[in-house]
């Protein structure tokens, strides 16, 4: 099975084009690929294919052979492999995804793509888009008990959930304790993406992840989106901002439209062959 290794701000993942590499079992095949020591090493599977309603189609798996609806990282690679490699005639197109249509437009230096400005759609506060049994419209500060420790939360839907909590100290969180016990909490009967969040101005923050699936990661697209949206619904920042991630940067903007824009780099590493 051929495949190619890509990355937005070191959140990786294996992507195969399965209209030339057709593909069975992808849950296993995650999670073999996935695999840092026995297996290609990456924070999941990408499916690319065609698509009868936009350019391209996206199919994601996370490292543990979960299926998640979007992946805001995965995308830019997406668009960057599609351009790269003539599978569009330009610089803009659509891609579908388990989250719905979304709409990229790539930047191209020396010929290639090195960045992609993606439209994410428009945020859902709804809790029942999460979803949750906390009964209540939205999760706007919501108090949160784990593992002794109290915590707000604001929650977001990106297309996929996540758990935006705010802190004065990231270095002190323990997010491989902390991660887990929150994406897995009975209240969220489909787990969620946990990030914790420093404000650093009312224009930058930074931020530690916890992936729905995949655990730690160095970036999260979807999650700093919803960063925005969450920082801005608190009045703790502006609606247009820089997330700082493990990995690098992120520029987000929740615009006038309530529509959410994301813009960073997509890399290619290497491609390879992939023993069945």
């Amino acid at each position: 099975m051929k495949f190619t290794k890509m990355h937005g701000l070191g959140n990786d993942y294996v992507f195969v084009d399965v209209s030339s590499e057709p593909v069975q079992q992808m849950a296993d095949l995650a999670h073999r690929v996935s695999d840092r020591h026995l297996g290609i090493g990456s924070d999941g599977l990408i499916l690319i294919g065609p698509s009868e309603v936009a350019d391209v189609r996206m199919e994601m798996y996370n490292a543990d052979g979960s299926r998640a609806q979007m992946c805001g990282n995965g995308i830019r690679c997406v668009a960057k492999y599609a351009v790269d490699r003539g599978r569009v005639s330009g610089p803009e197109l659509t891609i579908e995804t388990d989250a719905g249509i979304k709409h990229a437009r790539c930047e191209l230096e020396g010929g290639a793509v090195s960045a992609v400005r993606i439209d994410m759609g428009k945020p859902s506060l709804a809790a029942s888009d999460l979803p949750t049994t906390v009964d209540r419209d939205r999760l706007i500060e919501h108090p949160l008990r784990v593992n002794g420790e109290a915590f707000h939360m604001t929650c977001v839907s990106m297309g996929n959930p996540h758990a935006v909590i705010f802190v004065d100290k990231l270095h002190t969180v323990d997010l491989v304790t902390l991660g887990p016990l929150i994406e897995c909490a009975d209240i969220f009967p489909e787990r969620i993406n946990v990030h914790f969040v420093r404000v650093d101005a009312s224009d930058r923050v930074t931020v530690r992840t916890w992936e729905r699936g995949s655990g730690a990661t160095r970036a999260c697209g979807t999650g700093a989106c919803a960063v925005c949206v969450a920082s801005a619904e608190t009045q703790r920042t502006g609606r247009r901002i820089t997330t700082v991630l493990p990995g690098g940067e992120l520029q987000i903007d929740w615009a006038g439209d309530d529509h959410v824009y994301m813009t960073g780099p997509a890399v290619e590493a290497f491609s390879g062959d992939w023993p069945r």
